[in-house]
């Protein structure tokens, strides 16, 4: 059985454990999100989905 989560979610997940976690500071996490937000509308958006793309893809092919 294949489980699908959305890597919003899975990040969200992330930067929160970070933050309660590993010392990562919320103004940390808000410059990290903008700097994501940029990216979104820059000319290397397409690159960085493709690239995201095919890692998934390459973790999802991975036999246990």
């Amino acid at each position: 059985m294949a489980l699908s989560i959305s890597m919003v979610v899975l990040l969200a997940i992330i930067v929160i454990l970070m933050i309660k976690k590993a010392g990562l500071k919320a103004g940390h996490a808000v410059v990290c999100m903008l700097l994501g937000f940029y990216l979104a509308s820059s000319s290397i958006a397409p690159t960085i989905s493709e690239l995201t793309t095919n890692v998934a893809g390459m973790i999802g092919d991975i036999r246990f």
